[in-house]
């Protein structure tokens, strides 16, 4: 567990933005459940969530077609939130940073940390968008 004065900001980088904050295995399964579609980042403290994953989240919301629901879990804060999240994603591995879009219920799309690694905000930004254009 990391101690909240660390981590607060981090969260805080996606709330400013709408994002539901998951505390709870119930919280995740009620969210992942909504008609519409959920965008869920699992938030880290690693570089990759600080430098591309966070910012590139933040830059694909500058547009028109977008999730209806904005939906956050915490890895190594929010533990069992989570592990939840986590069976929803399956068959993909667990995976911090990452996002995740429902649609309906369903997981319709996937962004592992492998995909976040190495890239740019605008990438993963200019991804999202496409996803969104799919999708949303």
């Amino acid at each position: 567990m990391y101690p909240e004065e660390l981590t607060a900001p981090m969260a805080a980088e996606l709330t400013k933005l709408g994002f539901a904050e998951l505390k709870t295995p119930s919280q995740v399964d009620a969210a992942f459940k909504q008609a519409g579609t959920v965008l869920c980042v699992v938030n880290s403290v690693c570089g990759c969530a600080a430098g591309a994953c966070r910012p590139g989240v933040e830059a694909s919301l500058q547009r028109d077609k977008r999730p209806d629901h904005l939906t956050t879990v915490f890895a190594g804060v929010d533990t069992d939130a989570v592990m939840q999240a986590r069976q929803h994603f399956l068959p993909y591995p667990p995976s911090s940073p990452s996002i995740a879009l429902f649609k309906d219920g369903k997981l319709v799309h996937f962004v592992e940390r492998h995909h976040i690694e190495g890239r740019s905000a605008g990438m993963i930004a200019e991804h999202l968008k496409m996803v969104y254009g799919e999708f949303c």
